[in-house]
């Protein structure tokens, strides 16, 4: 089973974050991952479903089985991969946490995509 992770390079803070997991996880075995850069792959914003503009803003993780997470509920599967994280997979599902953390995830993609769109970073 292999899960596709969908992100932009072009944004800093993505990057650095997406590199980190990927690091973390290749360490603990986790490697039932393709990363999918759609700042070099754009035509791979396909396979989700969603305009590319909505790749570039929030962290997108397609399963083997079609379902699809986005922003938080992204993280949650990349986490519940992860020896080390998967606490932290446990912690986005609660109720509650999860709303609180989705809103917070949202504003701060919002702003952070805007923030690159005006750098002209794509």
């Amino acid at each position: 089973m292999t899960a596709k992770v969908y992100y932009n390079s072009a944004c800093p803070v993505c990057r650095a974050g997406i590199e980190g997991q990927r690091e973390r996880m290749q360490a603990c075995g986790a490697t039932d991952v393709e990363w999918i850069d759609v700042h070099s792959q754009p035509e791979r914003a396909a396979e989700v479903g969603a305009p590319l503009e909505a790749i570039r803003e929030r962290l997108h993780v397609k399963e083997a089985d079609g379902s699809i997470g986005v922003g938080v509920d992204a993280f949650e599967r990349l986490w519940s991969r992860t020896r080390g994280q998967r606490w932290l997979g446990a912690l986005a599902r609660l109720p509650g946490l999860r709303q609180l953390g989705q809103l917070a995830y949202n504003l701060f993609a919002r702003w952070l995509y805007r923030r690159n769109r005006a750098k002209g970073r794509w």
